[in-house]
């Protein structure tokens, strides 16, 4: 089991999360780049801002990924997310999984992202032209 969770205020690099999570036994890898788009519901986003618990969020993240390996024969797994300020276009989260077979990598990439948006305690604010929104990750 070889995980690398981080969370930081600073720009995750794509690359080197993939560079990470490859290795000679994966067949497969499922990579996730959750990127901030310029409108919800209609309206135009200018901007996002993401705060963190971190420590709390960490060791959620470790429990999700460990019930990831449990569940399905996943080599390796990464997750990344950034806290602070992120303009349109710019990247708040990856989650990466490598396994020998797809199938595995799949299911269990979009287990991670799924679970880590309802548990973690990261919390996302949208900013509009008129205003602003805290965003439940399930409204």
């Amino acid at each position: 089991m070889s995980t690398q969770i981080q969370i930081s205020p600073t720009p995750l690099n794509t690359q080197s999360c993939i560079d990470w999570i490859m290795s000679p036994e994966s067949g497969g890898i499922d990579v996730f780049i959750g990127t901030v788009r310029n409108t919800t519901k209609g309206k135009a986003v200018l901007r996002l801002e993401f705060e963190a618990y971190e420590r709390m969020a960490v060791a959620e993240i470790n429990k999700i990924v460990k019930q990831a390996f449990e569940q399905w024969p996943v080599q390796k797994a990464l997750v990344h997310h950034r806290t602070g300020v992120l303009n349109v276009g710019q990247v708040p989260v990856i989650v990466a999984v490598s396994a020998a077979h797809r199938a595995a990598a799949f299911e269990a990439c979009r287990f991670i992202i799924d679970t880590l948006k309802e548990t973690v305690p990261i919390w996302k604010k949208e900013i509009f032209e008129d205003g602003e929104v805290w965003v439940a990750a399930h409204p």
